[in-house]
């Protein structure tokens, strides 16, 4: 039997965590309030994600399969039922349900459960076909469509973050230790966002605004040593707008005087949050040693 290609599944959202700011170096660092993410139960979650997995799927059985939309009774006659007799137009549609049902079980359903928490088997599967089904059939339920896309929207945003953490929470734990130690450095000055830095060269040039183009030269590190990136070792500065960089750096160059060269210790949150970044993990706290070259006109 001829298989057929199932729309994209919902995408995984990436989200930044956001961690509490020092505003000082003698301020202690005050508690903060426990987080109360509202999530529902598993088996709700578990239906509206198979709902929301059906949104768009009438389209492609128009317009991929050829399958009149007046026959989505047919359709998922032979989705739930798996039956095979004649190909008619009523049977074209029900044999759709067949290979749809048997994409849903075997790559929609284990992908939805990955997205979740890299697990098997994470969700209800039972559920998740009747929200799926429902979805299609255009059942008659009191939560609208685009309600449906806003819970999976939002809860796969809380999966991300507690699976996020899970996996790379430690990284931001040494950044966040290492940049409490740094910070009792009599050379290193902090900002209220805290992003710490350290002057090595003081320029005397013009300081550029955050819609300026600089020319700079760079070397970054982790905080374990690894370079990651050197404009040095390529022999070649960079040009970019201040404002079209990682937080932690528009902010050090809108400081910045040309002729300067600061070390730059960015905490996770002014950098790639939880993104992976080429050679930089996720919750990663940056060293960067920065010198500004000139202001582009």
């Amino acid at each position: 039997m001829k298989k057929y290609i199932l729309f994209a599944l919902c995408a995984v959202l990436s989200l930044g965590v956001s961690a509490a700011k020092k505003t000082s170096k003698k301020k202690k660092k005050s508690k903060q309030p426990v987080e109360v993410v509202d999530t529902v139960s598993i088996d709700t979650f578990s239906y509206h994600f198979g709902r929301a997995n059906s949104n768009g799927l009438k389209m492609y059985l128009a317009q991929r399969m050829g399958i009149d939309t007046t026959y989505v009774a047919d359709f998922m006659k032979g989705f739930e039922q798996k039956v095979l007799t004649e190909a008619d137009k009523k049977e074209k549609a029900r044999l759709a349900g067949i290979e749809i049902r048997q994409q849903v079980e075997e790559q929609v359903y284990p992908g939805a459960c990955k997205q979740v928490n890299d697990s098997a088997d994470i969700l209800n599967k039972a559920l998740f076909i009747k929200g799926f089904c429902d979805g299609v059939s255009g059942a008659k339920v009191s939560v609208p469509m685009d309600s449906t896309q806003k819970l999976v929207k939002k809860q796969m945003e809380y999966y991300h973050k507690v699976n996020m953490e899970k996996k790379y929470g430690k990284n931001r734990i040494e950044g966040e230790e290492f940049l409490k130690a740094n910070a009792k450095k009599d050379s290193v000055k902090v900002t209220p966002s805290g992003l710490q830095y350290k002057i090595l060269t003081k320029g005397t040039g013009e300081i550029p605004t955050k819609e300026a183009k600089v020319k700079v030269n760079y070397e970054g590190h982790l905080i374990n040593g690894t370079e990651f990136d050197s404009s040095y070792k390529r022999g070649k500065p960079v040009t970019f707008p201040v404002g079209q960089v990682i937080p932690g750096w528009t902010e050090a160059l809108c400081m910045m005087p040309v002729g300067s060269k600061w070390m730059l210790y960015v905490p996770q949150e002014l950098a790639y949050k939880d993104r992976e970044q080429a050679k930089i993990p996720p919750f990663s706290c940056l060293i960067f040693t920065v010198e500004l070259l000139e202001i582009e006109k």
